[in-house]
């Protein structure tokens, strides 16, 4: 809630800031060749029961949180107490429209500290990575020359009216390298790299602080998909020298259809509205004079407030706890894995090796077997979640299955995906690994 009212004998409490409870927070973990795996923060749903074929009724084990992540418990209850001042925003006089602006505003601040943006950057609100993207893409100068790797998720590889594509680099070092001399060989002008901070097929994390430096180097900016990183580990825009940042709130535990662009304002300042439309205007008559702020500018028409609440609230809720996090999914991963690795038939899909750091995302192929039969079994029989498919990033995969055709013909060139967040338990990696030993054996 605004802090005006915060501080009043009548507020209520912040509703996009509910902590854990304290016995909810894991203590760090060794990542141990079998170590135990303490449990997290909870999630919704997390002990859901679905059918399998057999009649019965088994918690549902979802590894599908590259997808889209389950609602974090502090995250419902922060949208459930916003709920009953629930008003329009930016436009009412009356008590629940204050709160409500308030607590929109306010969140602006909590999803700008979480990023590590400096004070003056633009933090605006969209509908999720790929719309902050676009919004991006539109914001962008003419004639700006953006270089993007052909590994990207498509919501960075697609929108940009001019871009050079870059191979899949064999090392995080020629990434590097490759970025390198495309900007140098860029025409003069605004430039722009784009590259994700985490592969959303192989979970790889890339060399971002390095390709920052590289942009400044050549006199271009970075823009960041931080998607898949954002659920796993913190990231400091300012630290890292990062131009922007862009992600999806229903990655981030907060699944009510909000997302964010964040990053230098002057871009955002100088383009038209993304949409024309009410708040996007200053004043409206024979002309028309657009708002000048950024988030104003590309903020047209009523937000999603709840939306808005819901992400900030998972941003508080993750801050405090990124060591646990972080040690908790390692030791997560690597079981999963070593069972993958010791499954003959299953092959892990990698761009640079077994020993590259990556968050809680593995991809996989199993011989003689279509990826989207295997989701169908693992679910069907053993009420296990993955995903299957080419993961919004037909050009990378491809590459990593060493095909030409980047299409998407159904039943071929596809791969299953495995990813985990809070809430996976070693039960889960465990049934998997179980699941598919089991399949290859048939």
């Amino acid at each position: 809630m605004p802090t005006l009212l915060a501080r009043s004998a009548h507020s209520v409490p912040p509703a996009h800031s509910v902590p854990p409870a304290r016995d909810a927070i894991t203590p760090a973990v060794t990542p141990a060749e079998g170590a135990r795996v303490q449990p997290g923060p909870r999630v919704i749903g997390a002990d859901v029961p679905v059918p399998v074929r057999d009649g019965r009724h088994v918690p549902y084990a979802n590894l599908d949180y590259a997808a889209s992540a389950p609602c974090l418990e502090a995250v419902h209850e922060a949208v459930t107490r916003a709920l009953p001042y629930y008003s329009s925003v930016h436009r009412g006089a009356g008590y629940t429209s204050q709160v409500t602006t308030g607590a929109y505003e306010e969140a602006r601040e909590t999803v700008r500290s979480f990023v590590g943006g400096w004070r003056r950057s633009a933090v605006v609100f969209t509908r999720n990575t790929t719309d902050a993207m676009n919004l991006l893409a539109h914001a962008v100068p003419a004639g700006t020359s953006v270089v993007v790797f052909e590994t990207e998720h498509h919501a960075s590889l697609l929108p940009w009216r001019r871009a050079v594509r870059l191979p899949a680099p064999a090392t995080p070092a020629e990434a590097v390298s490759a970025a390198d001399r495309a900007l140098r060989e860029s025409p003069i002008g605004s430039r722009l790299l784009v590259v994700t901070a985490a592969s959303n097929v192989t979970g790889e994390l890339w060399p971002i602080e390095e390709l920052a430096q590289v942009a400044r180097r050549n006199g271009a900016r970075i823009a960041v998909d931080a998607a898949q990183l954002v659920p796993h580990r913190p990231i400091d825009m300012t630290a890292l020298g990062l131009d922007y940042v862009a992600f999806s709130g229903h990655k981030l535990y907060a699944p009510f259809g909000a997302g964010v662009l964040a990053g230098r304002a002057d871009w955002l300042r100088a383009a038209a509205p993304y949409l024309k439309g009410g708040g996007a205007s200053a004043s409206v008559g024979r002309t028309t004079r657009w708002a000048a702020s950024a988030e104003q500018r590309h903020e047209a028409g009523s937000p999603n407030v709840l939306g808005v609440i819901a992400l900030a609230a998972a941003c508080e809720t993750l801050s405090d706890l990124w060591e646990s996090v972080a040690a908790r999914e390692e030791a997560l991963v690597k079981r999963l894995r070593a069972g993958l690795a010791a499954l003959p038939s299953v092959r892990e899909l990698t761009l640079w090796g077994d020993r590259a750091p990556r968050v809680g995302i593995v991809s996989f192929v199993v011989d003689g077997w279509n990826a989207r039969d295997v989701a169908l079994t693992l679910s069907d029989e053993y009420g296990i979640g993955v995903r299957d498919g080419k993961f919004c990033a037909h050009p990378f995969l491809s590459h990593l299955l060493g095909g030409d055709d980047p299409g998407c013909a159904a039943g071929r060139d596809t791969a299953v995906r495995a990813s985990l967040g809070i809430g996976t338990s070693e039960e889960h990696i465990d049934r998997l690994l179980t699941a598919l030993a089991g399949l290859t054996a048939r």
